[in-house]
């Protein structure tokens, strides 16, 4: 059997695709390692949202191919970036597969295994590329390889997006929304739960749409609501969330569900994108900056405690100094929780590539940092509130920066470290916040939550 070797670049959705395949491949045998020297099988999965994580997908496969060219190692691009280029990647990889393919890499992995294991194939290049529409794909990512003790994990619910931002490719990759069905995505759950998940995190690329095409509203509610009443509904389930989704997607059906489905953790992600209404028109974005923070003082007063994120691009094409000034604005006025700040990256075949008023690189920068001081300065004193309060805390295990530490979550998304023993990973603890680091908080452990 083989040893094989997955690198994953950019969302949560790419992460969720890369377990699966994962989980395909143990079934068969086939065994997971870190080490590309043992590595029989190098599968990058890619992302095309922004131009640094393709070029840092494309480097690495350079090095890859250059150290193990003539070794018999397949070596493999998956995902997004796979999807949009093709077969042109195949002057690089062994393996191209797209976005609706992730369940037949174990099949391709394997018959290029077999090929390479063939004396009289030695020198002959042999590619196998599947960039192919499959209808039914959705219901195709469902399978968990989970950790000992893993307290919370990913649900895909739909994929695909319909929605035509000009800065993005994702419908290019990713194809069209597809929904699967309430009852497989409880089922999924469920199974999850008896495994000793006790939080899960429903994923989608514009996730509040959710069937919005496929399936009915029942009683006023959007097949979304429907959804998370649904798994809301699963014994033993303690924390639910949700990303990503787009503003429009917050009707009020949702926004009522966060006052009476208490497993709805406090968190939302609005992303903003931009704070100017010229920006966000030629973005296509579908709503304005007022109706944006209106939008978010609707969520805050539907539960107490509640954090906002969100995604900002600096930027854009023909972005003046007005306009960024009125994105600093909303962000002064929301005051997120945290901001995931971009700045923009030119995409080919999207609309705002052919834009006039493309800016230079030094303007992104500015504007970059400049935003990123703005948000870091107020994530700071969201954080500071926490401070001598107790929190509940849903313990992930060691951090990732002091495995002397362990590391959790609340349900507001923050990040605590504290001290304590294994026995803590995979439970609910009470932590009292003692201080902050402007990025995550630190406090001791005070009781253990029945889980």
């Amino acid at each position: 059997m083989a040893k094989v070797l997955i690198k994953t670049y950019g969302c949560q959705m790419n992460e969720r695709d890369s377990e699966q395949v994962a989980q395909m491949l143990i079934a068969r045998g086939h065994e997971l390692t870190t080490s590309e020297k043992e590595a029989d099988v190098i599968l990058l999965n890619t992302c095309s949202v922004r131009d640094m994580a393709e070029q840092k997908a494309l480097g690495k496969m350079r090095l890859l191919a250059h150290h193990h060219k003539g070794k018999g190692k397949v070596l493999g691009f998956l995902g997004c970036m796979a999807q949009s280029r093709g077969s042109e990647l195949t002057a690089k990889a062994d393996l191209v597969v797209g976005t609706q393919k992730f369940h037949r890499v174990a099949d391709y992995v394997e018959e290029l295994l077999a090929r390479k294991a063939q004396p009289s194939m030695d020198d002959a290049r042999f590619s196998i590329v599947d960039v192919e529409p499959e209808p039914g794909s959705q219901e195709e990512i469902r399978d968990h390889s989970l950790r000992p003790r893993q307290s919370s994990a990913f649900v895909s619910v739909m994929q695909g997006c319909n929605m035509r931002c000009t800065f993005c490719i994702v419908p290019q990759t990713r194809g069209s929304e597809r929904s699967r069905a309430i009852p497989e995505i409880v089922r999924e759950v469920e199974g999850l739960v008896a495994r000793g998940v006790r939080e899960v995190t429903l994923l989608g690329q514009i996730v509040n749409l959710y069937g919005r095409s496929e399936f009915p509203k029942v009683e006023g509610k959007s097949p979304f609501v429907q959804l998370l009443e649904a798994v809301h509904g699963v014994p033993g389930l303690e924390r639910l969330r949700f990303t990503s989704p787009h503003p429009i997607g917050y009707k009020a059906d949702l926004i009522e569900a966060f006052s009476r489905l208490p497993k709805l953790a406090e968190h939302v992600h609005l992303p903003l994108q931009s704070g100017s209404d010229r920006i966000l028109k030629t973005m296509h974005r579908g709503y304005t900056a007022e109706a944006f923070v209106a939008l978010a003082e609707k969520i805050r007063a539907a539960r107490p405690g509640m954090a906002i994120t969100t995604d900002i691009i600096v930027g854009f094409p023909g972005e003046t100094e007005e306009d960024f000034q009125a994105t600093r604005e909303v962000c002064r006025r929301v005051r997120f929780d945290n901001a995931f700040i971009f700045r923009y990256s030119r995409r080919k075949d999207t609309p705002a590539a052919a834009m006039e008023g493309q800016l230079d690189d030094a303007t992104l920068e500015a504007r970059n940092q400049d935003l990123l001081e703005l948000t870091n300065a107020i994530i700071r004193e969201q954080l500071e509130t926490y401070v001598g309060h107790r929190v509940e805390v849903l313990c992930e295990g060691p951090s990732k920066n002091n495995p002397a530490r362990l590391t959790g979550r609340t349900r507001s998304n923050k990040i605590v470290l504290f001290e304590g023993g294994e026995d803590l990973i995979g439970r609910m603890v009470e932590v009292d916040i003692q201080r902050t680091s402007g990025f995550c908080l630190y406090g001791d452990v005070v009781s253990r939550l029945l889980s």
